[in-house]
């Protein structure tokens, strides 16, 4: 039977060395997101080489500064946050889709605040780290137009554009950050967030459409 270049059955050592250099990354990149889920939002590289199980040499190896793993580990965060965004049906009855607005953004911004709170203390935070929490609040946004579109669509454009941006207010990390640590509980923060909205729908409903 023929043996491969390397005399072992395996991939060549080209391949081998890339895919453990592949691997190490991942465990540095991972070691990161451990040390943001344990509220850590500075990552100095002798903790993170410890964490990864590698030398303090290879993190440097992989990434050009801490810098450009802290993008890594946010970005990386950020995408797993995403993916755990479930469609609301816009036809749903408005108190389901409030509750459900509310328990989706409330575990979605509790998920990411190690993330943001990283964000916020990186001295110069690349372009790709600004872009992608750009890109979430955009996405944010959108979602409330599509899940409201029967109580926005009818109010006359400067009404609507006021609600949509109460709404999208209160629905974001900033609001979220406030409230928990203003002291409340993940449930009464959540609560807060649905009773606020509740009431900003309310109020638009009952102001006179001219």
């Amino acid at each position: 039977m023929k043996r491969s270049e390397t005399g072992t059955g395996g991939p060549s050592g080209t391949d081998g060395r890339t895919e453990r250099g592949r691997q190490t990354r991942e465990k540095i990149a991972e070691a990161v997101l451990s040390l943001l889920d344990e509220g850590q939002a500075l990552f100095p590289a002798d903790k993170v080489a410890e964490r990864a199980g590698v030398s303090r040499r290879l993190v440097f190896h992989h990434f050009a500064d801490m810098a450009e793993l802290a993008e890594v580990a946010v970005n990386r965060r950020m995408e797993q946050l995403l993916a755990q965004v479930r469609p609301i049906p816009a036809d749903a009855p408005l108190a389901e889709r409030i509750a459900a607005v509310a328990e989706q953004r409330a575990r979605i911004l509790e998920g990411v605040t190690p993330a943001r709170l990283a964000v916020l203390r990186l001295e110069n935070p690349t372009a790709p780290v600004v872009e992608g929490v750009r890109q979430m609040l955009d996405l944010a946004r959108r979602r409330l137009t599509e899940i409201f579109a029967a109580e926005l669509d009818p109010l006359p454009e400067a009404a609507r554009t006021d609600l949509l941006n109460g709404l999208d207010a209160v629905t974001t990390w900033s609001a979220w950050h406030h409230w928990r640590t203003s002291g409340l509980t993940p449930d009464q923060a959540r609560h807060t967030m649905a009773v606020t909205v509740r009431a900003l729908l309310a109020s638009a409903d009952a102001a006179p459409r001219g």
